[in-house]
Order: structure tokens, then sequence, then C-alpha cells
């Protein structure tokens, strides 16, 4: 009857748990803790369990964070830093938009939990630039036209540049292997491989 009339009140069964457990936790009365509850005191208890510490350098520039175990890079990246360069395609590491480079070396950020990158070093497409001098990779894209809608393009140019950094740009036909997880659904990949192969050839600093 009680938690019918808690109910009523507009409590719901998850806020009702939550406040009969932080209740038995801390051995409080009734009272106090359903006045802990109106002042939400039990949601600052569950982010301070429930968060981790981060502590990772992006573009350049190093963040002390909390959060969530669940949060993948793509989410951090996108909503907490606001980098929204790096795209949220299909989220489940096959279309390749959400490219950033980790430690060097290009990783789907929807696959990789936040947290796993303590201590790491990432590049999104926002830290390629210096200031107002686009990339190598990134001036090859345009001249090339190697995008339509644009959407994918983050993504491609990340991978682009860790192609070349890998070894992988000795022919077309290695840079269509190695380029495959990323998609590009307007079809620009002919223009996508003569940017990569310009880059490769003038030995531009990526």
């Amino acid at each position: 009857m009680d938690e019918i009339d808690s109910h009523a009140q507009g409590d719901t069964r998850r806020d009702f748990l939550k406040k009969t457990s932080l209740f038995t936790a801390l051995s409080l009365t009734p009272v106090t803790i359903l006045k802990a509850a109106d002042q939400k005191v039990d949601e600052r208890f569950a982010e301070l369990f429930e968060k981790i510490p981060l502590n990772f350098t992006v573009n350049n520039k190093a963040y002390q964070l909390n959060v969530e175990p669940r949060v993948t890079l793509l989410d951090l990246l996108r909503e907490e830093l606001h980098l929204t360069g790096t795209k949220k395609g299909c989220d489940h590491g096959q279309c390749g938009a959400c490219t950033v480079h980790v430690d060097g070396k290009r990783v789907n950020s929807c696959l990789s939990l936040a947290v796993m990158n303590e201590g790491r070093n990432i590049t999104t497409i926002e830290g390629l630039a210096k200031g107002d001098e686009l990339h190598p990779m990134q001036r090859a894209f345009i001249k090339h036209d190697g995008f339509q809608c644009g959407y994918c393009t983050p993504g491609q140019i990340m991978s682009a540049v860790a192609c070349i950094r890998e070894g992988h740009a000795n022919s077309k036909e290695e840079i269509r292997e190695y380029m495959s997880g990323n998609i590009c659904r307007c079809g620009a990949y002919p223009h996508i491989v003569e940017a990569i192969q310009e880059v490769k050839e003038k030995g531009g600093t990526i």
C-alpha cells in the first residue's frame, strides 16, 4: 500500500528503490532519507560512485573528466567535448564515419569505451589542421573533390592519413583494401583514392 501511495505521488519504481537503498546503506530515518531524496542527494551519491576519472589528451589539450563506464569515446567527444566533426553513422563500427586517431592509430570511436583511453592521446578531424593551415590530406580531398555530402569525409580523411602512416598506400588496389572500412554512400571512392595517392607521392607531412 505504501508503495502504491508512493507511485501516486509521482515516484517511479526506480526512485522508490533508490530511496530505500540509500536508507539501508546510511541507516538514516525515513524522514531524513525522504528529505535527502527530495534534495536529490541520492543523485549526487550515485554520480560519485557511478562515474570514473578519465585523464587524456584530445587535440593536444589535456582533459580531466569523470565519465560513466558505458559512455563511448564517440559520445564523449561529441556530447561532452563538443567536437562534432567526428560523425556518428552506424554506431556499430561498420561505416568508419567515427574514425579518430588514438596514439597515432586509427580507431572506430563508437566501439571504444571512453574509460579505455586513460592517458592516451586522441586526435580528431578538428586536430589535423594547424590553425588556418589545412592538413595536406584535407587540401587533397578538396582538390580532387573527394566528398559530396561530406558526412563521411572526416572519417575518410582520418583513415586516409593513417593509411599512409601504416605504409598501405603503395597502389590504388592497396589503398582501396585498407580504406574499405570507410563507407561513402555518395560513391566518391575514385576521388578519395586520387587524393591519398597525391599526398603519398608528394611525401606530405602526416
